[in-house]
């Protein structure tokens, strides 16, 4: 197969662009092919085995899997996570989540920071602040089996001290002035929005990771806030990846937790997206 015959009839799934983005993407990560390779035309002199392997991948990709589940793994701030049916894949604007809450652990200074992320999934936050905080203690909360397991498993071949343990974020311990900083990304789609999404994010990742009923769409947000009020030192923080349709709601059910008043922040795409709040 030609790159070409890779990317056409990818592109009745996605755009042009997109198309050739992730047959580019599977060639290099998989194959070892860089653009040069390609364009050069030596994706046709892959083995028969390699082939094989090849037109395996495009079958799953035709049938809109998302490649980061086809290849079992998503970047994500510069290093590679594992990632599977189960488990959200990792979003560009959570890199921006964790960059905001890196950038403010450097300015506090707190020696030895205890950090919590809720609703870890792949891990990729708590990895992320125990890799890019210098000395933060790291514990990562989730409640279904699959993220656990990955989690425990990105933090282990990262290099990442994270301890990664079983907690509903709607039940959550009874803690006074535990945390530094407690992170989270948890769900938000209402699922009124579900007709606008994509539908591989639709058929292939969980759902429990993304919707929230319509009404009651700060169900995750209202929990954590309330768990944090009381969890979180003096002067803690709280970050939060939110639904720019709901902000104002979020600013009104922070001040009603006792928390705030709340900072925004837009994400690389414009949107209002990023939160923090100090007690």
């Amino acid at each position: 197969m030609t790159y070409d015959e890779l990317w056409r009839p990818l592109a009745a799934v996605y755009d042009e662009g997109e198309a050739r983005a992730i047959v580019r993407y599977v060639l290099d990560v998989r194959f070892g092919l860089t653009a040069a390779d390609v364009y050069c035309g030596k994706v046709t002199q892959l083995s028969a085995d390699r082939q094989h392997e090849l037109g395996e991948i495009m079958r799953r990709l035709m049938q809109a899997e998302p490649v980061q589940y086809v290849l079992g793994e998503a970047d994500f701030c510069g290093r590679t996570f594992c990632v599977e049916p189960g488990v959200l894949i990792p979003r560009p604007e959570t890199e921006d989540l964790c960059a905001w809450a890196v950038e403010s652990a450097a300015a506090r200074r707190v020696a030895a920071p205890a950090l919590l992320d809720i609703g870890t999934g792949s891990g990729c936050i708590a990895v992320t602040l125990a890799l890019d905080i210098d000395g933060a203690r790291v514990e990562a909360w989730d409640v279904a089996d699959v993220p656990l397991r990955v989690a425990s498993a990105n933090a282990a071949r990262l290099g990442a001290e994270v301890s990664v343990s079983r907690v509903d974020a709607l039940r959550p311990p009874r803690d006074v002035a535990r945390w530094d900083m407690v992170v989270s990304n948890p769900p938000y789609v209402c699922l009124s929005e579900r007709a606008a999404m994509e539908p591989n994010v639709l058929a292939y990742e969980p759902a429990e990771a993304l919707f929230v009923p319509d009404d009651d769409p700060l169900r995750f947000y209202r929990a954590i806030a309330d768990y944090a009020s009381a969890a979180l030192k003096p002067c803690g923080e709280l970050f939060f990846e939110i639904n720019p349709l709901l902000a104002a709601e979020m600013q009104a059910m922070l001040t009603a937790a006792g928390l705030g008043p709340a900072e925004m922040r837009r994400d690389r795409f414009g949107r209002e997206r990023l939160l923090k709040v100090k007690k």
